[in-house]
């Protein structure tokens, strides 16, 4: 039992107490009534008191705990290549290595100029009639640079163990379609910047300055052409109304001058269906390719080339690249470091070898044990909840519960590895490497397309920190960068642990039976498992969820409230995961002192440490859909009556809620 109790019960111990002592004692000494903790008045700032010392405000941006486990697993990349290119210990280790080395050699680079482009130009150079512009298109997608369109692998809508390949728009050097037919002031300032890049990329290819200009424009008129057939980017948010599954044995003829039948075939793609859901498009792009002189069309992939390796190349094509991109269109000041550079292109081309070594390295036995075993109790506790749940209907318990044994955890890196054959990259060209490992990366994305192929691979790297509920295939996903400081670290306390990663998995399953997970059922189907009454029930505790935050205080923007509409999603599964997570460590350790159950609400709150400047506050408060770190940590707890009973926290402090709210009853 927790040896402090409420501020009553206490000062009823206490009158007890002088009642029974002689009237000259109780005189003399009278005992004081005891003021609640400072953990009662603001528990966020009491628990990371230490950390927001150490970490003043940042010039620019926000900084935080998880942004600083993100920093520590890119330095334990950096360390592990730097090893790999030193002494490598397996095949996988020699083409890191390798990598690695080419891109941080940086007089080689320079020595090295466009030199990694001429293959690409050369077949650019090639095109001599409309017959040949589809093949080069084609060739472009296979090594990892997308022109005219974008095809990936998805998964199929009508069964989740499946993926398609999905055709969709793309090939625009502006992030949206619309930024080529608006004419207001501010737009126009853009495609102008946008024109002098182009100027600089073509250039740089080589293009004769007397053709600079006729060849900018041939590139604007073609992107513009593409634009106008493209859909509004909100009308791309929903994945159902971009879901059009076509055969693929009348592509060929459907779309002649394209030839998307010799498209798949050349992605090593043999399918019998496919997604195309703006065949609008695709009928203009096929107009494009049989109208358009070819010239046209040299000069728009020619662009497309340059643009996509620019950062890659020597530093004119670099700086080029990062006064548009980086500057204009991002807001950067400065360029990364060039480690920096060179880690995010071998995650960005070869981010799948990565994992592996970076799994091997840095997720112990331990942790791994550690992580399945706090995961599955938190998904007992959800079992437990959803049985005993007033809200739900027996149907809907029971889906839910059928649904949460048949829950996959996968830890550290996918169940299922990959090919790792590939060409050898030697040390001598970065560019050259970056376009061997995109090619590579390009044919297992390609791999993924078919029947049973959608559970061989994760939307994130192992390299990166990250805990996800897999919708599509009801797995838990925890990359091996996550299980560290100060999410789950063997060093940490249990509770601690329990605080922290528990309830991270516990917000992350509570989206297997919510509003997104009613979707999908425990077999896999596309349809709604809740009743009326079901989503009545959800609809109340999310009303009370959203007028909760809503009421917040943003903190650094006076008079700005917290968008309890945009958060609500994520704020019911904060409530719902420190509630389940707190039963599994109760149903875990039944006697837990004291010191562990403080130890588990500590190790929450330390999760959501942050220092945010007021120009990202402004931002945030209006697009981000996570509340601010302070009401993360803070407003969960407030509805815990065991953090109240742990602390002390009588009825009427600011830590503990009178009326608090419980996602599972």
């Amino acid at each position: 039992m927790p040896n402090q109790r409420p501020l009553a019960l206490a000062l009823a111990v206490t009158l007890a107490a002088a009642l029974a002592a002689p009237a000259s004692q109780a005189a003399k000494r009278p005992a004081p009534a005891r003021k609640p903790a400072a953990a009662c008045h603001d528990f966020y700032l009491e628990a990371n008191k230490g950390w927001l010392a150490a970490n003043p405000m940042p010039a620019a941006g926000a900084t935080s705990a998880l942004g600083e486990l993100a920093a520590r697993a890119q330095l334990q990349q950096r360390n592990l290549l730097d090893a790999a290119m030193q002494s490598p210990q397996n095949d996988v280790q020699k083409l890191l290595g390798d990598f690695w080395a080419s891109g941080l050699d940086e007089a080689a680079v320079e020595a090295d100029g466009a030199k990694p482009l001429a293959p690409l130009l050369g077949r650019i150079n090639g095109i001599k009639s409309s017959k040949d512009i589809a093949p080069a298109i084609a060739a472009l997608h296979q090594v990892g640079i997308p022109v005219a369109f974008q095809f990936g692998a998805d998964v199929d809508l009508r069964d989740l163990g499946r993926h398609l390949g999905y055709f969709s728009q793309g090939g625009l050097g502006l992030p949206d379609p619309a930024y080529y037919t608006r004419i207001d002031p501010d737009t126009q300032a853009l495609v102008a910047r946008y024109a002098d890049y182009i100027r600089k990329v073509l250039a740089l290819t080589g293009v004769p300055q007397a053709d600079i200009e006729n060849q900018t424009a041939l590139v604007l008129d073609l992107e513009r052409k593409l634009a106008q057939a493209a859909r509004p980017l909100p009308e791309l948010r929903d994945p159902r109304s971009n879901f059009v599954p076509v055969a693929t044995s009348g592509l060929g003829k459907q779309f002649r001058n394209l030839q998307l039948d010799a498209f798949l075939k050349a992605q090593g793609v043999s399918d019998d269906t496919v997604s195309l859901a703006n065949p609008e498009l695709f009928a203009q792009i096929d107009k494009l390719v049989g109208t358009q002189r070819p010239a046209q069309w040299q000069a728009y992939l020619r662009f497309r080339v340059g643009d996509a390796m620019a950062p890659y190349l020597s530093q004119p094509w670099r700086s080029a690249n990062f006064e548009f991109r980086g500057k204009v269109l991002h807001g950067l000041a400065a360029p990364a470091p060039r480690w920096q550079q060179v880690l995010d292109a071998i995650n960005l081309a070869a981010g799948p070898m990565l994992g592996r070594e970076y799994a091997a390295a840095n997720l112990s036995d331990a942790s791994r044990r550690q992580a399945e075993q706090i995961a599955l109790q938190v998904r007992d506790a959800l079992k437990q909840a959803v049985a005993g749940s007033h809200r739900m209907s027996e149907t809907a318990k029971a889906e839910a519960v059928k649904k949460l044994e048949r829950l996959r955890i996968e830890i550290g890196v996918p169940a299922y590895d990959i090919d790792y054959t590939i060409q050898p990259m030697g040390r001598g060209s970065f560019g050259s490497n970056m376009l061997i490992a995109s090619t590579w990366r390009h044919a297992q994305e390609m791999r993924r397309i078919g029947r049973k192929n959608a559970v061989r691979r994760w939307d994130v790297l192992p390299q990166q920190p990250a805990l996800a509920y897999d919708l599509a295939h009801n797995r838990l996903i925890i990359t091996a960068a996550m299980l560290q400081m100060p999410v789950l670290d063997m060093a940490m306390p249990e509770g601690n642990r329990y605080g922290a990663f528990g309830a991270l998995v516990g917000h992350e399953l509570s989206h297997a039976i919510d509003d997104r997970g009613r979707h999908v059922d425990a077999d896999g189907n596309v349809r709604d498992w809740w009743s009326a009454s079901d989503a009545s029930a959800w609809d109340a505790i999310s009303n009370k969820v959203v007028a909760l935050y809503g009421g917040l205080t943003y903190p650094g923007l006076a008079g700005a409230k917290v968008n309890g509409t945009l958060t609500r999603s994520e704020n019911l599964a904060d409530l719902a995961g420190v509630e389940l997570a707190f039963a599994a460590l109760n149903a875990a350790q039944p006697n837990a002192n004291t010191t562990t159950r403080k130890a588990f609400f500590t190790g929450w709150a330390q999760v959501w440490a942050q220092r945010v400047t007021l120009n990202e506050a402004q931002t945030r408060v209006q697009q981000d859909v996570r509340a601010p770190g302070e009401w993360r940590a803070n407003v969960p707890l407030m509805q815990s009556q065991g953090f109240a009973s742990a602390w002390g926290c009588p009825v009427g402090t600011p830590m503990h809620a009178a009326s608090p709210l419980r996602i599972f009853d």
